[in-house]
This record gives structure tokens, sequence and C-alpha cells, in this order.
């Protein structure tokens, strides 16, 4: 594995959500839908391209999310979900919990794939809450090592049909606290999904477990910027060797954001740089983000002498 983050200590993958103006209100909703789920921090970036926006830290079943409201750019779709596992090995109310879980974001919400049984799984259901996000809610009791509560999925689809194993191999490569998981391909008899194809596959990165699996349906959706993964970094060295990696698309290198060969954004960020949104003075927040604004791939020194001042 590439040892990029070798002498520091390991970045944390991050799921991240674009929204309008209600990254606030969907926060505080998700803290009520989910066990052990809290608001952590909330800042306001002031005079952006969009305005004032609001960014908010979560957590979700003990899972970290960022989100921001920074205008009706870019739209939630299922080509990046989140597989929440209810399992009875480790929660005596699973079933109940994951019904109750459903009601709650199917609140004007529209449901995928319905609440029932299927051959993987006695109890699923895909859905879109109200504002656009989708979760699959799956009863699990895996045997061998457990998974995470949560865990973002990626669905390959359109032109990236098929490359989920590619995407696979590429991001267990770039990144050095990494393992692969379980890996089932779709067999003969199973089109438009080509035989060979990733049917579902699972991987670690830095700590952070993801789902990945190929779709050769006509979906007409794929990766945007609504869902990115934020890699919160200890060095500048961390920064410039994940971007050099990862960034495919020279026109979407903007404010420590990139998008790699597959359309997948990504946040490569300084882990100190949330410290400072979450604890600096308004002063402080507005010369950060005055100086990040211009950036492509973001400088600590320079982010650190403007919080300084």
């Amino acid at each position: 594995m590439n040892d990029v983050t070798a002498g520091a200590s390991a970045p944390r993958i991050v799921p991240h959500l674009w929204f309008d103006r209600e990254a606030k209100e969907a926060a505080a909703f998700y803290s009520t839908v989910f066990p052990d789920s809290s608001v952590t921090s909330t800042a306001t970036l002031r005079d952006t391209p969009s305005g004032d926006s609001d960014i908010v830290s979560f957590t979700l079943w003990g899972m970290p999310f960022m989100a921001i409201s920074a205008g009706p750019l870019f739209k939630f779709n299922p080509s990046v979900s989140f597989i929440v596992n209810f399992d009875p090995s480790r929660e005596s109310r699973a079933r109940e919990l994951l019904d109750e879980t459903w009601d709650k974001l199917a609140e004007h919400g529209t449901a995928l794939m319905p609440l029932g049984e299927y051959p993987f799984s006695a109890r699923f259901g895909w859905i879109r809450d109200k504002y656009g996000v989708t979760w699959q809610l799956m009863l699990t009791n895996p045997e061998g090592e457990p998974r995470p509560t949560i865990i973002p999925s990626l669905m390959f689809t359109g032109d990236n049909a098929g490359r989920a194993e590619e995407a696979r191999e590429l991001y267990l490569s770039v990144f050095e606290h990494s393992r692969p998981g379980q890996l089932r391909r779709y067999g003969p008899g199973m089109a438009p999904d080509r035989e060979g194809t990733v049917m579902f596959s699972d991987f670690m990165i830095e700590n952070t477990w993801l789902t990945a699996m190929d779709s050769a349906h006509n979906h007409g959706f794929t990766f945007n910027e609504a869902i990115s993964l934020l890699v919160r970094c200890d060095t500048q060295a961390q920064i410039d060797a994940y971007w050099s990696a990862l960034s495919a698309d020279p026109q979407a290198e903007q404010c420590g954001w990139l998008k790699d060969k597959f359309g997948l954004s990504w946040q490569i960020a300084p882990a100190a740089m949330e410290d400072m949104m979450a604890n600096g003075t308004p002063e402080q927040i507005e010369r950060v983000t005055k100086a990040f604004m211009p950036m492509k791939k973001l400088d600590i020194a320079q982010l650190e002498q403007a919080y300084r001042g």
C-alpha cells in the first residue's frame, strides 16, 4: 500500500453533504432518526459565491458527517447512498429499530425498494428521504468480522458501470491504512449487468468502510458534488500526495475539492481546518474563508497564517 501517511496519524474519511439551505435542519433531523447521534459544531462562512453558508459537523450512530448549505447547485441521487446495518447480534431490538428508522425517513420521503424480505436480507428497504439523501436499511447478522452501522455505498452507473473493481483497487492503492473485504460478482444471465462485474464489494480506507457495486441499468444518474468524501489530513505532504493520486479533472479543482477518474468528488483538507471553523472567532473564520476561496489545493501554512492574523 502507498505510504503517504507514514509518520503521521492516519486521516479519516468523512461523508460530506451539500444542501441548498437545509444543512442545519437536516443534521438536526438525522440526529433524531438514528441512535447515538448529535450535532457537534456549526459555523457560518460569510460572503462565499453562494452567499453566507452554514457548515455543520454531526455524528450519526457514531459515524462522523459534515454538511454545508451552499445553494441549489447539486442534487442528491442514489449513486452515493448510506447502508445502515441493524445487527441482531449487537442490538436486541434490531428489527424494531429498523422499522422505526424507516418510518422516520419515510415522512415526505420516497421508497426506492419497498421495505420487505429479499434474498440477501430478511428485512431491507431503500428509501429517499425528504432532502433527497438515500438510505439502505438492512437487517444483518454478519458472520466473521462485523461491519460498522453506517457505510457509504458507491454505485457505478452509466459510463462507470463495470468499473467498481477498478475504483476499489485504486482507492486501496492510494490510502495506506486500507484493506479489501468482500467481493461478489454478477453471474451469467443477469443482464444488463455483465458477468464478472461487481454485484457487491466492500473495502476499508483509513479505517472507514465503503461499499461499491456496478449497475448497468439505465438509472440516469451518476456521481456529483452533492455527496463527497472528505479526507482529513495532518500534513501538507498528505494533502499533496492524495491530490496527486486522485485528481483527474483540473476543471473540478477548487477550494480543496477534486474529482477522480470516475467523477467521484473528494475534499482533501487539513484536519486543523475543521477545528478552525468550529472554534475560531467570526473574524478568524472570515480570514480563513478569504484565504481558501481562491485556492485549488489547500495550503496548510497559508491557512494557519490567516487564522493567526
